[in-house]
């Protein structure tokens, strides 16, 4: 792994910024049944611009301790659809329950892609999340809290960044990670039978809690489909 230069980090930083974390579904852990394990969500967002994702989780009934287990896709709006995405793997599971009041955890392992005229950076990385929320049948309510960490990143270079900027530029995959975000809000939604529609926002940190992007703020509306 080559060592990071101040060039670098800032290019990191931006790329941690612009590709953050809202495509994560939302679950109403009153109502989830062992009749319908499957789970298709699809959601829309604001951050840094319009973002559209869609997923899919499997629900493994352990008991007291219900765990969806799947992947979701997103990507901002744009002219070349595919150019920036994220795709991220891992796991939502019921933690604490007592009466209405549930605590889940969430676990991800995250890939994603970045593309401007100086650079493209594929990243991976993690998000872990924790939600303390209060759950009926038919609406539910919480708070969010979690961390989004950029671990390992490859450079590409483009020719123009060569032609104007740095000729020399060495491309490759840099380490350690640089980019790291925290975030918190609230969220809640209307269940129905099979549906579930859901909407959250909240505010975005750097991890030195001081720090924030130029728009610190996202937001999600997104729908469930349980079957």
């Amino acid at each position: 792994m080559k060592t990071i230069t101040l060039k670098s980090i800032v290019l990191v930083s931006a790329f941690s910024f612009i590709q953050n974390k809202i495509d994560a579904q939302v679950i109403n852990w009153k109502n989830i049944s062992k009749q319908n394990k499957q789970l298709l969500h699809v959601n829309v967002g604001a951050e840094y611009g319009a973002i559209a994702g869609v997923g899919y989780h499997h629900l493994v009934p352990i008991k007291r301790f219900p765990l969806w287990i799947g992947g979701e896709f997103s990507m901002p709006a744009g002219k070349e659809l595919a150019d920036d995405f994220k795709v991220r793997l891992g796991a939502q599971i019921k933690l604490v329950a007592f009466n209405h009041f549930q605590f889940s955890g969430r676990l991800q392992g995250v890939a994603r892609r970045y593309h401007n005229q100086s650079i493209t950076l594929f990243n991976f990385g993690s998000d872990f999340a924790g939600v303390l929320g209060y759950y009926r049948k038919q609406w539910f309510c919480g708070v969010e809290a979690g961390f989004d960490k950029a671990i390992v990143t490859n450079f590409k270079h483009s020719e123009w960044y060569r032609r104007n900027i740095y000729d020399n530029v060495q491309d490759g995959w840099y380490e350690p990670a640089t980019g790291g975000n925290f975030y918190y809000g609230l969220q809640g939604g209307y269940s129905m039978k099979k549906i579930d529609i859901s909407l959250k926002a909240g505010r975005i940190l750097q991890q030195d809690f001081i720090s924030q992007p130029l728009l610190p703020f996202y937001g999600q509306l997104g729908v469930n489909f349980r079957f």
